[in-house]
């Protein structure tokens, strides 16, 4: 894929990019280790003026960085703005926080003196995706940079100008030359920008495919990696549950980011006793959405990112039908118009072997599964190779306290959509990836942990 802004709702090419050469590469990796020698060396009060100043920037120019989002990957713009505010919101936690989450931590042991210090390892390769083209990025930059780290964006392609953006506003917000930088290159460079003795971890969000490759590459020099991938999200609605809230918020789980966020719900798992009921009412609200042009703020739905995006999605489906799967709305693109649109689907009645078993559909179509009880919910929510986030609706104490602790998933939300937050910590298991970004344990990801013995 060529480095370019396309407009998913009008497949024109706004802007293209050159990549980087290996002699930009070179500089800025030189740059990125001659300013970790000084950056390491400023106090945690100085970076959080600066990031506290970053979260300022972002929110008086929100709605400039929101469309810049919504032009390259059609992100409606009400949740552009919103992804926004939410830089800021992370910019703020860790500039208050981080001096607490770092803060030498006494231990008593037959030492003089012992306790745990947290140092910062250096520039930190980040490879980030195109469906929170702001958010996914602070919720890297914030921690790290507060801990004397320095940044190296690789962004997704489709999104260069919101990688440029956000260089320019840690730029802006007084942070020194070479802290944060953004390297407009292809995924055929990563593996050599890890290779390099000046990058020492490295951070994934995006696809298996890509968390493989790169946790490959790191693992070949011994590099510390983080990975956050896909999702096959289950939400559990029991007979107990206040349907009318868990059909709605279903809703909003489901079409969040256009159904392109792999914390979205996706496996709707229904007890037979108001499978009936929520089926009804969920499917008059998906077809009561608004499918639009993403600047338009009363648009509900707007394009998938890119084309391949929307032909991977089609395919599962396709195959899902073909399978014997029933299609209750939508299930075809839409081709009355320009762009990427999908709109919004419904599919049940699985057969054995349908890709809703094991695939990530990501897109807006929601799968509707039926189980009798909760053994059953449970058992069809944990089937699946990915373990990110699980979302259940119920009343009763003793179920909720089974789903907490027998759903197999980095985030258990009890009556409630799932969501990232800064002051927890977000990251999955199986499939879905490992190490953990956000809450204290974000920030203590990449640092040395180091042990001081004084006797």
């Amino acid at each position: 894929m060529g480095i370019a802004t396309i407009n998913p709702a009008t497949g024109e090419t706004l802007q293209s990019f050159e990549p980087l050469t290996e002699a930009e590469i070179e500089a800025k990796l030189d740059l990125a280790e001659k300013a970790f020698v000084d950056y390491r060396k400023t106090t945690i009060r100085q970076r959080a003026e600066w990031m506290n100043e970053a979260a300022r920037i972002l929110e008086r120019d929100r709605e400039d960085f929101a469309k810049i989002m919504t032009l390259e990957m059609g992100k409606p713009i009400k949740a552009a703005i919103a992804e926004v505010e939410k830089c800021a919101l992370v910019c703020r936690y860790y500039a208050q926080q981080a001096a607490q989450f770092l803060a030498d931590v006494p231990v008593a042991t037959d030492a003089s003196q012992s306790f745990v210090r947290y140092e910062p390892l250096g520039a930190i390769l980040a490879v980030m995706p195109w469906n929170f083209p702001f958010w996914q990025v602070f919720r890297f930059a914030a921690p790290a940079l507060m801990a004397g780290n320095v940044g190296l964006l690789k962004h997704a392609s489709n999104v260069p100008q919101s990688a440029l953006a956000i260089e320019e506003i840690i730029k802006q917000a007084g942070f020194p030359p070479g802290v944060f930088q953004t390297l407009l290159v292809g995924s055929d460079r990563v593996a050599a920008i890890i290779a390099d003795d000046r990058v020492k971890a490295a951070t994934l969000t995006g696809s298996e495919a890509a968390g493989a490759s790169l946790a490959a590459a790191a693992g070949k020099h011994i590099k510390k990696t983080v990975l956050e991938l896909g999702g096959s999200d289950p939400y559990i609605v029991l007979e107990s549950a206040d349907l009318e809230a868990a059909v709605s918020t279903g809703v909003a789980a489901r079409m969040l980011n256009n159904g392109q966020s792999c914390i979205a719900a996706k496996r709707f798992i229904l007890q037979e006793a108001i499978a009936d009921e929520f089926e009804k009412r969920f499917l008059a609200k998906f077809q009561a959405l608004k499918i639009g042009d993403p600047m338009n703020p009363d648009t509900d739905l707007g394009p998938l990112a890119t084309p391949d995006i929307l032909q991977d999605l089609d395919r599962l489906v396709q195959q899902s039908l073909e399978k014997g799967a029933k299609v209750l709305t939508g299930g075809k693109p839409l081709s009355d118009r320009p762009g990427n649109f999908y709109p919004a689907t419904i599919l049940t009645d699985f057969a054995p072997g349908s890709p809703a078993e094991s695939e990530e559909f990501f897109g807006p179509v929601a799968l509707l599964f039926r189980v009798k009880d909760i053994d059953e919910a449970i058992a069809r929510a944990n089937a699946i190779p990915f373990g990110l986030g699980a979302s259940a609706w119920t009343t009763v104490e003793k179920e909720r306290d089974r789903l907490i602790s027998e759903l197999e998933a980095g985030a258990v939300f009890i009556n409630s959509l799932v969501k990232s937050d800064p002051r927890l910590p977000f990251g999955g298991i199986k499939r879905s990836g490992y190490g953990r970004e956000l809450g204290v344990q974000g920030i203590h990801e990449f640092v040395n942990i180091k042990t001081v013995w004084v006797k």
